[in-house]
């Protein structure tokens, strides 16, 4: 099977005071057609720049320096202004962070998917109202013909998250990015929201990339999981096998930290300190300063890529320490 999504070596970089500096950095990874992957990490590690990355939406004067982005073949990067217009909603939709300010709040959220769906398709304005309410039932909105003509603030968050999920729908793409799509909203509605997107997943056979820093989400819904640190892709793996035999230091610190894996009565472990900003990087392995079994190599050299199973590696100099049995 030919993935739908290739990203190869893809490098991301800003201008700094002393020369471009990479916030994604040689990230490479693949999506299968109904395959969901998730890119799990710590906020400042390079999800959403990856994400927006794939979409060319990097914020000025960010720009793309190196690999590729394929989309069933064809090279993102390569394509003109109207063409990558065309792809964007229709062939790659995305639902952003934070619905609350998404969403125009002085536009009907009705006429906001209307106004999607016919900026890609030749629809008149009643059918394309017709299709949004049909959304609208179809990702759980109540009462959907009246909502159509509300605004986002008369809205709660999860319906507004809804109205997003309906809007990306609403051309019928091939992948959705989805980014952090249940943060800020409580434990009920993130519930909800992630048996929609697993049903409206498996209904549509659709892909998608899911961006998080929950791992109890990536358990609901990852295929297959993309450990990113510090602008870099350190573990990667089928979900099971990296949830349950984590390799690298850091997803192990992930996992470890985990309220719902905590002992009751016992404080939460942690990772300590922060992720350095980009200007700030370590020279070796980015995850050195943070982590417990650093040795002399680390703080030196880039680690390669450790292959632990057929599907599962990670680029640690531990973890090829230990393989060689040293």
């Amino acid at each position: 099977m030919s993935p739908l999504l290739e990203v190869n070596n893809l490098t991301t970089s800003f201008p700094g005071a002393f020369g471009e500096i990479p916030v994604v950095d040689d990230v490479s990874f693949s999506i299968d057609p109904g395959e969901v992957l998730a890119l799990v990490g710590e906020s400042g590690c390079g999800k959403s720049m990856t994400a927006l990355s794939i979409l060319r939406l990097i914020p000025k004067p960010g720009q793309i320096k190196n690999g590729e982005i394929l989309m069933v073949g064809r090279d993102i990067r390569g394509l003109s202004i109207p063409e990558i217009r065309g792809l964007r909603g229709h062939e790659i939709s995305m639902i952003f962070q934070e619905p609350m300010t998404s969403l125009n709040p002085v536009v009907t959220v009705g006429k906001q998917v209307v106004e999607a769906i016919q900026l890609h398709e030749r629809v008149d304005r009643a059918a394309a109202r017709a299709r949004t309410v049909e959304l609208f039932e179809r990702v759980g909105i109540p009462d959907a013909s009246d909502r159509f003509d509300v605004y986002p603030h008369q809205l709660s968050g999860g319906l507004k998250q809804r109205v997003m999920i309906a809007m990306a729908l609403s051309t019928r793409p091939k992948l959705l990015i989805a980014d952090e799509p249940t943060t800020a909203l409580d434990v009920t509605i993130q519930a909800q929201i992630l048996g929609l997107l697993r049903d409206l997943q498996a209904e549509t056979g659709m892909s998608i990339l899911l961006i998080t820093h929950d791992l109890g989400v990536v358990n609901e819904l990852a295929d297959r999981v993309a450990v990113m640190y510090a602008g870099r892709i350190v573990e990667s793996g089928d979900r099971r096998e990296l949830l349950l035999a984590p390799k690298h230091p850091y997803t192990e610190g992930l996992l470890k930290s985990n309220p719902a894996l905590s002992q009751p009565g016992q404080p939460l472990p942690e990772i300590a300190g922060v992720v350095p900003p980009p200007s700030e990087w370590p020279v070796g392995c980015r995850f050195a300063n943070r982590c417990t079994r650093v040795f002399d190599v680390c703080e030196r050299d880039v680690p390669g890529r450790s292959q632990i199973t057929p599907t599962q590696y990670a680029c640690c100099h531990a973890v090829a320490k230990e393989q060689r049995g040293g």
